[in-house]
């Protein structure tokens, strides 16, 4: 069976600014500087909850943050979580006491996110990663930085071949390859 692709099929392709932008070696300065400012502020958010026992050790801060979250105020207020079912997730969590083990895996994902972004490595999952927390943080009611950092973090992720090219990802992707295309270890390894 014969594929088309959409650009046959359609007859329309990408404005030419917008492959420029994802995939040209000149942008890849633009998205080190976007992967540079995302992935600081994970990191700096994940290394400053390091230190506090309320995160690392009892996750109480996040049970905190969970319980505010969950609470339904009087009328006319309005609940911090607009869908029924994400509260529900959370006072699932809030009552099975998960809040321990969910703060560290938290301040794991912020500090991974983080050094993914700024070594430039698997740049495209590290960005999916750090705004699926981001996702999480609004669901929850928080605003934040969390708007900027998502829309910052899907970029990233239709930047991949260029975002990461300023770090380990133009070696190691290379060599591992992608899902769809193997790189040259992969390569390598089915030839023996």
């Amino acid at each position: 069976m014969d594929t088309i692709s959409l650009k046959q099929e359609t007859g329309f392709s990408n404005p030419p600014f917008v492959d420029k932008l994802f995939n040209s070696k000149p942008w890849s300065l633009l998205w080190l500087i976007v992967r540079l400012y995302v992935g600081y502020e994970w990191l700096s958010s994940g290394i400053g909850k390091l230190s506090n026992p309320g995160w690392v050790q009892t996750g109480d801060i996040l049970k905190g943050f969970w319980t505010r979250a969950v609470a339904i105020p009087e009328a006319p207020a309005r609940p911090l979580i607009v869908f029924d079912w994400y509260r529900a997730f959370l006072q699932g969590l809030l009552d099975s006491g998960s809040q321990v083990w969910f703060a560290k895996l938290l301040v794991a994902g912020e500090i991974l996110v983080g050094l993914g972004l700024i070594l430039g490595l698997f740049t495209a999952i590290a960005a999916f990663f750090g705004g699926f927390m981001n996702w999480n943080f609004m669901m929850a009611g928080t605003a934040s930085a969390n708007p900027v950092l998502i829309i910052l973090s899907i970029l990233l992720i239709l930047a991949w071949r260029t975002a990461g090219y300023w770090g380990l990802d133009r070696f190691v992707l290379k060599l591992l390859g992608t899902p769809w295309q193997p790189g040259t270890a992969m390569k390598s390894d089915r030839r023996s």
